[in-house]
């Protein structure tokens, strides 16, 4: 189970302060006081607007970034003796660009010993990857197909990923939702940062919400499902969404003209 208790990030803003002589940096909070727990086997889906703190939850998960408060695993704090049993496929890639798929397979192989190399071929070929290319030559998109399989194929119990799909089609995205679906094991977690909200709302059976660093949703996606309400309507509850902004915004824009 991983549990995240009362965890505060703040970050130093490279805006100054006009009013401080002294220069200093008006610090900003990324997250405030985050509560959350997630057990092995669920598929989560962490939604949100661009700055709602999203990145900075997945490193602090990871232990990427200092923060305040206590993020446990199984009841232990991640170090280098757990790190291995979460993987992160991000949009930032933390691939080797100058090696090719073969060198990474066999790093891998090297290094993690749960690493799943059939399931590793079976993706590579599911995206009509080249083995043998370095993987800086990739497009973009098969650069983030490529950053999502190593995640899967590591071997890790909780699999992070942070807005994954961004550069891939709408139909290798939807295939591979299904493909997911079809591999993963019950021992295996997805905790899964993104945007394309309608597209994954098949896929998590749970959506947790952050708005300016804090939690403010956390729902099933059956209890949903009961009440008749849409991942996207969820969300735009809770957001507090005006649905007539877009023509209060041209109207305005309208009148400036005139």
């Amino acid at each position: 189970m991983l549990e995240i208790k009362n965890v505060t990030k703040k970050y130093n803003d490279i805006r100054k302060k006009y009013d401080d002589p002294t220069g200093k940096y008006r610090p900003k909070t990324a997250l405030n006081d985050v509560s959350l727990t997630i057990g092995q086997g669920e598929i989560v889906g962490l939604f949100g607007e661009n700055g709602a703190g999203k990145t900075t939850l997945m490193k602090c998960i990871l232990n990427l970034l200092k923060y305040k408060g206590d993020i446990l695993l199984d009841g232990e704090k991640i170090t280098r003796k757990n790190a291995a049993r979460f993987s992160f496929a991000t949009c930032e890639h933390s691939f080797f660009p100058g090696l090719d798929a073969k060198g990474h397979k066999q790093f891998y192989m090297d290094e993690f010993e749960g690493f799943r190399e059939k399931r590793f071929d079976a993706l590579m070929d599911f995206f009509s990857l080249p083995p043998d290319k370095k993987i800086r030559t990739l497009s973009t998109g098969q650069q983030n197909q490529f950053e999502v399989i190593m995640a899967l194929c590591q071997g890790a119990d909780y699999i992070l990923m942070d807005e994954p799909f961004a550069g891939n089609d709408i139909f290798n995205r939807e295939d591979f939702y299904k493909v997911l679906l079809g591999i993963l094991e019950e021992n295996e977690t997805v905790f899964l940062s993104t945007h394309l909200i309608e597209e994954v709302s098949g896929f998590v059976g749970r959506a947790v919400l952050l708005k300016d660093g804090e939690i403010i949703g956390d729902v099933g996606m059956d209890e949903l499902g009961e009440k008749g309400v849409s991942l996207t309507g969820y969300i735009k509850e809770k957001y507090h969404y005006e649905y007539d902004r877009v023509g209060k915004a041209i109207e305005h824009m309208a009148e400036g003209e005139e």
